[in-house]
């Protein structure tokens, strides 16, 4: 009796040891979304009055046309033959935090409604006047293109084409409205109080990070969405040569064998191929839901326009920048001076900056999102466009 006795204690102490783990694995820690009603180190309670305030938090918004970038550990570089044999961009390994970017490049619809708040705002005449593309950049002293000088940007025809003729500057300019311009919304529609000058405040919750320009280690990245190459434990099967699989510009599969995978020139004077088989359909720039997206369902990523990225040129960069976030806002360790811009013997100053991409007046060499090229801030060409980066906040990757 006594034995059994003894064995009901112990496994009576089992149970009551193994529900105790349990409850204490189970219990619930504060977090950002679930903060709780009192502060873990204070005791103080949340939102009394004259007290701590903590607002409601559901992670952050949505971001009109932005899609999920997952970050990781990539590859950057390219994989083409150097043909320019510039060695700016060889191979190193790096690590990009998650973000978002834009599904599409941004098209003439969305900045001629830029160009129309503005004009409704109260800024000045000059400013106003510089949110205007340069459409001269389709005109060209030995071909006849008036028509695109005159229509490309504002005939409804052309409205989801890539807008082209914008600066880097310009390029800047558009992301800091649209910044101000979506969080004002969001900040309406929590009825939050908006005020006349300065940032929403943060804590709020319902804002978005800044809309940037993506640095060029996030544009490659994204381009390239390894994410699809996947198999297994952290194993990719191949590397990418394009925004897709295999070395050919052609579709391989299906109904849509043989047609092209993006918009670009072809050969010398082929910008679209013979009628009735238009190769790529588009002798200009195409529409910006054109061709099949990439893995992480960005659009265009190869061919249609060249895309501005934040970085300051330098042919050394992968040599210089971390492998965490990479990126080069300006010429620390690698000084202008030494280029000497000014006595016309480099085109590489503090105020050139990187296009990636490839775009329809390019051969496929310059579809590769290992490639790089650059341009002054200031300058604008029928063949440059762009599209917006955010940061994902309050993530730890």
């Amino acid at each position: 009796m006594k034995r059994n006795m003894v064995g009901i204690k112990k496994w009576l102490l089992m149970v009551l040891g193994v529900g105790f783990m349990a409850s204490c694995s189970n219990q619930q820690h504060p977090t950002a979304e679930n903060p709780g009603r009192a502060s873990t180190v204070t005791g103080v309670e949340f939102n009394e009055d004259d007290g701590y305030q903590v607002n409601d938090f559901e992670g952050q918004p949505d971001a009109p046309n932005m899609v999920f970038i997952e970050g990781g550990r990539t590859v950057l570089g390219s994989y083409e033959e150097d043909v320019m044999n510039l060695r700016d961009n060889v191979e190193r390994t790096v690590t990009v935090a998650s973000f978002y970017m834009d599904e599409t490049e941004v098209a003439n619809i969305h900045w001629l409604e830029y160009m129309y708040y503005i004009s409704q705002s109260d800024s000045s005449v000059e400013f106003m006047k510089s949110t205007l593309p340069d459409t001269t950049v389709w005109r060209a002293e030995l071909a006849y293109n008036d028509s695109y000088v005159d229509h490309y940007l504002r005939y409804p025809g052309f409205r989801y084409y890539p807008v082209v003729g914008v600066s880097w500057e310009q390029a800047m300019d558009y992301c800091t409205w649209r910044t101000n311009f979506v969080n004002q919304k969001l900040a309406e529609n929590a009825e939050i109080d908006v005020p006349a000058e300065g940032r929403i405040p943060l804590e709020t919750g319902v804002v978005l990070p800044d809309f940037r320009l993506p640095t060029e280690a996030e544009w490659e990245y994204a381009a390239k969405a390894m994410i699809g190459t996947q198999w297994g434990n952290e194993n990719q099967t191949h590397q990418r040569q394009y925004p897709w699989d295999g070395h050919a510009v052609r579709n391989p599969y299906g109904k849509d064998m043989g047609q092209m995978l993006a918009n670009f020139k072809r050969g010398r004077g082929d910008y679209a191929g013979i009628a009735g088989k238009l190769n790529d359909g588009a002798m200009i720039t195409a529409q910006i839901y054109s061709y099949m997206p990439n893995d992480f369902g960005l659009y265009n990523m190869a061919g249609n326009v060249n895309e501005w990225v934040l970085d300051l040129y330098r042919p050394l960069s992968y040599t210089d920048v971390e492998d965490f976030n990479p990126v080069r806002l300006s010429d620390f360790g690698d000084e202008a001076e030494q280029y000497d811009f000014d006595n016309h013997n480099s085109l590489v100053d503090n105020r050139v900056r990187v296009y990636k991409g490839g775009s329809w007046k390019d051969v496929a060499y310059w579809l590769n999102p290992g490639t790089r090229r650059f341009l002054a801030q200031d300058s604008a060409t029928a063949t440059i466009g762009f599209r917006c980066a955010m940061i994902r906040a309050g993530s730890n990757y």
